[in-house]
């Protein structure tokens, strides 16, 4: 992502980061990369066709964390 330092993920605890990219199997087709650091600092990072799906991947690892989401 542009807010990688050093390819480092820049995403504050408990926040989310995204940005649209190009998908690398299909140079015509738009995604998006996706970072959400954890507030126990953990980071998850996915890349998905949309913000929804990258979200719903989101909440499925949550959930295998055994963490319920609060929205």
């Amino acid at each position: 992502m542009k807010t990688d330092v050093n390819g480092c993920s820049t995403c504050p605890i408990g926040q989310e980061q995204y940005e649209k990219i190009k998908l690398p199997s299909n140079k015509r087709i738009n995604g998006v990369q996706y970072d959400y650091r954890h507030t126990d600092g953990e980071l998850f990072s996915t890349i998905a066709i949309n913000l929804f799906v990258a979200r719903q991947k989101k909440d499925n690892w949550l959930r295998s964390k055994s963490i319920l989401i609060e929205e």
